[in-house]
């Protein structure tokens, strides 16, 4: 998880889990070899905010790490989920953090609690092999190092060195879905089996995952060959895309269409795969901009339905480099970095 002689940027919120992992890097920095930097951010939702900013500051200067605040830039637009948002403004804030301070990693205290909830929000929300497979221990720069820790276990490392935890009353909105399975599905499973079903969950999950990677692996193989072209011009091979299993033909389409940028939809890749069966000049709208076109053999996916012709743009060779997978940087051809911002699974 961490780089030796490279800080570790600790996101800290003020609640008992990130209080616990960031007393336990610093105590084994030295072991680790490396330096902590204290993070926090303010999203201005809560009256209490400014209480929990000043609470993370002191902590920080009794453990004499550096301590960095941001706040949020923007507020919530109508119709947008607030936890979303959030989660969007917070990340977007600790990767600018990561990148200043030259961090090796961004490590953040989500448990075995958390994962638990995790799987079971993609579940109810009718999510995919990586949305049910939760939540990663490593993707960088994020690290997770209490992944396989209980919320019992953080608060009693909290109790024992006499930490009083700051609490997040949005943590206890029952409207909102990950507090209301905190608070009454998972006790309700507990009581109804009558055993702990957070070790179960987390084994499911981790055995996804590798399931998850496999397919990965895959479609990034079937990508090279369907795909030319890269940017905001992409062709697929219809007739070869056809001829891939569904799940996997639906892979390379989502692919493409975050490594455009734009975080689909089901209704999206579905588009796509069926102009993959239509006849020339079918076409779709997609998020972001986007247009899908049937042509020829293919189907184009471009900003604003312009493109050069099909002949400009022959199929990558099978030799070619695999497509860098969803969640991380994505570089084009003419050395163009593009980002898609999302983290698969991420509660927080």
């Amino acid at each position: 998880m961490f780089e030796p002689g490279r800080p570790v940027v600790v996101a800290v919120s003020g609640g008992p889990d990130s209080l616990c992992l960031l007393h336990s890097i610093v105590r084994l920095a030295s072991l680790l070899r490396v330096r902590t930097v204290c993070f926090h951010f303010d999203h201005g939702l809560r009256t209490e905010s400014a209480a929990d900013a000043a609470y993370v500051r002191r902590q920080a200067r009794s453990l004499g790490v550096p301590f960095v605040q941001r706040h949020a830039l923007t507020s919530p637009g109508r119709g947008d989920s607030v936890e979303a948002w959030a989660r969007r403004e917070r990340y977007e804030a600790l990767s600018a953090v990561v990148e200043e301070v030259g961090a090796g990693a961004a490590a953040l205290g989500h448990t075995a609690d958390d994962q638990a909830e995790t799987v079971l929000l993609a579940l109810v929300r009718g999510g995919g092999l990586e949305a049910i497979a939760g939540m990663r221990p490593v993707t960088r720069p994020v690290v997770r190092p209490l992944l396989d820790v209980t919320r019992d276990e953080t608060e009693a490392f909290c109790r024992s060195l006499s930490l009083r935890p700051r609490r997040d009353s949005m943590n206890e909105d029952r409207s909102l879905l990950r507090p209301a399975l905190r608070a009454e599905v998972l006790p309700s499973l507990l009581r109804a089996l009558g055993r702990d079903v957070r070790p179960a969950i987390a084994r499911s999950a981790a055995l996804l995952a590798a399931d998850a990677d496999l397919l990965s692996l895959l479609s990034r193989d079937a990508e090279r060959e369907v795909v030319a072209g890269d940017g905001d011009d992409v062709l697929l091979h219809a007739a070869r895309l056809r001829s891939f299993p569904p799940p996997l033909a639906g892979r390379v389409v989502r692919d493409v269409l975050y490594g455009v940028g734009v975080l689909p939809e089901l209704a999206h890749v579905d588009a796509v795969l069926a102009l993959a069966g239509s006849r020339r000049g079918s076409r779709a709208n997609l998020s972001g901009g986007l247009l899908a076109v049937r042509e020829r053999e293919y189907v184009r996916v471009s900003r604003g339905g312009t493109s050069p012709g099909v002949s400009d743009l022959p199929l990558l060779p099978r030799s070619s480099p695999a497509r860098p997978r969803r969640g991380g940087p994505v570089t084009t051809r003419d050395g163009r970095a593009r980002r898609d911002g999302h983290v698969v699974g991420d509660p927080q």
